[in-house]
């Protein structure tokens, strides 16, 4: 091969593979299938705004203003295992990076001693019986292989890339266990709520099948009216061991996610103490692509893939060694230690693949399928963070309209409520009367708790949808790894195997 071919190669060392760019995604005007408004309705007296081209809150959590919600994120991030374990594997992977970088880029330099004592058979003619001599021998030795065409510069650069991967998929667990604690602790909250507006109907219906057990006692009632009642309360008892499973559990889930044991489960937050965040940054669809941990992840993945191309295409050309060793060596320790002893060696060597049953071209092919996947892997992912996002603005709005609806009904029923017992203290109805309306109130009141705790959920999934503010690369395949420029084209293959 001339001088002049090989610098074209060398020149061309770049460009063995795909680039690593992420391919272009649409980029919709609005989310959903119907543009998002500009704010929701108003539901207890706070309607939310929608800030269009708004960056994400990193701390979004402290918008509920709750002290003790902050508290619970705070120690959740410091104490989760999951996130202990995630860090150190990650902080193994740049280590793992240093030394391939370090091995890969550097000369090796290895110390050599040995020691031997060797007996060979006689020899008859010379009228010897057997041979025996001892053999000592100190040596360093220096290696290096030139990277003429970026072989071990893009593998460096793939493992850079994939340790930028962890980067990214630690802050989307960090960020994720920041959601699930205020989901949980958003949860236990409403359903301690409902358990106790579910207790007070309980009360009620009790109540109201006790008079009617006395007033069939005394035959101002059918026994119908008297079962009908029992069966009420009963029924209505049957959901209140449910809420309290699903209460326990949500406790206990908490719990694990602060790195605390169920038995030591944290109180419950109060739900009406609650704030609800009204400005609610919604980030562009393009911005999106740089703010969400999991679509940083696919891209760091699918450069990851690219310089994999580069470094199997690589391997099918010629490599270079260079090679050099001083020492001393002799048949006895001062033999080794006089000038009579010196010895050195140096050489270089050329290896250019030919046949290898077709495993390099093989190899390439793998890395491309590889690379296709990956650039599909992260189109997927993309349009999965533009669908999480979509629902999520469409949920605060359902969520405002369903709150608002169920707190007109609590008011209306709270009315009746009051009116009735007004009446009732006229003396122009009964008090079963009172306590049936009641009943309806707190019916009401029932659903709008629910709704209410739903809202500031969805709220947080919101939030956490948009993701974070862009991370710079904490690891620089250019410093990391010495990675030559992006490679540029798929084309370039080699007949060689």
């Amino acid at each position: 091969m001339s001088a002049a071919a090989l610098a074209a190669l060398f020149a061309s060392a770049c460009s063995w593979g795909p680039d690593g760019t992420p391919p272009a995604m649409p980029q919709p005007a609005h989310y959903g299938a119907e543009p998002q408004p500009a704010q929701t309705v108003a539901a207890q007296g706070v309607a939310q705004h929608f800030e269009v081209g708004a960056q994400p809150v990193p701390q979004w959590w402290t918008l509920y203003d709750s002290p003790q919600l902050d508290a619970l994120v705070e120690e959740g991030l410091a104490n989760s295992p999951n996130l202990v374990a995630a860090d150190h594997s990650l902080q193994a992977a740049k280590e793992q990076l240093r030394g391939q970088v370090g091995s890969s880029m550097l000369p090796t330099v290895d110390a050599l001693g040995t020691a031997q004592r060797q007996r060979l058979p006689g020899i008859p003619q010379l009228g010897i019986d057997k041979l025996q001599y001892d053999v000592f021998a100190g040596l360093v030795e220096v290696r290096y292989s030139f990277d003429l065409f970026g072989a071990t510069r893009l593998s460096n650069a793939a493992l850079a890339s994939r340790v930028n991967m962890q980067v990214f998929q630690l802050e989307q667990a960090r960020r994720a266990l920041a959601a699930n604690i205020v989901a949980s602790a958003l949860g236990a909250a409403t359903l301690h709520a409902q358990i106790d507006t579910t207790e007070q109907l309980i009360a009620l219906a009790n109540a109201q099948a006790d008079e009617m057990q006395k007033r069939y006692a005394l035959g101002a009632v059918a026994r119908t009216d008297q079962l009908s009642a029992q069966q009420s309360a009963a029924s209505l008892a049957t959901n209140l061991p449910g809420l309290r499973q699903q209460w326990t559990a949500q406790r206990h889930a908490l719990a694990v996610l602060l790195g605390r044991t169920p038995d030591n489960a944290p109180p419950d937050l109060d739900l009406a103490s609650l704030h609800l965040p009204q400005q609610v940054p919604v980030v562009v669809p393009s911005e999106l692509l740089k703010t969400r941990p999991d679509i940083e992840a696919a891209s760091a993945a699918l450069v990851a893939a690219s310089a994999d191309v580069g470094a199997a295409t690589a391997q099918m050309y010629p490599s270079i060694t260079l090679s050099a060793g001083l020492g001393q060596a002799g048949f006895s320790w001062p033999m080794v230690t006089s000038g009579v002893g010196a010895l050195w060696a140096i050489g270089a060597s050329l290896t250019q693949p030919i046949f290898h049953g077709g495993a390099l071209v093989a190899q390439r092919r793998a890395a491309l399928q590889s690379y296709d996947a990956a650039n599909a892997s992260y189109k997927q992912t993309v349009l999965a963070a533009f669908q999480d996002v979509a629902d999520r603005l469409a949920a605060l709005e359902h969520d405002a309209q369903a709150l608002d609806a169920a707190t007109t009904s609590a008011q209306a029923a709270q009315g009746v409520y009051d009116d009735t017992h007004a009446r009732y203290k006229l003396g122009a109805l009964p008090y079963y009367a009172v306590r049936q309306s009641e009943q309806q109130w707190r019916n009401a009141r029932l659903d709008e708790i629910r709704y209410r705790g739903t809202r500031l959920s969805d709220t947080a999934a919101l939030f956490q949808a948009m993701g974070t503010p862009p991370l710079a690369n904490p690891v620089s395949s250019s410093n990391a790894a010495a990675t030559a420029a992006s490679p540029a084209s798929s084309s370039a293959t080699s007949s060689s195997d």
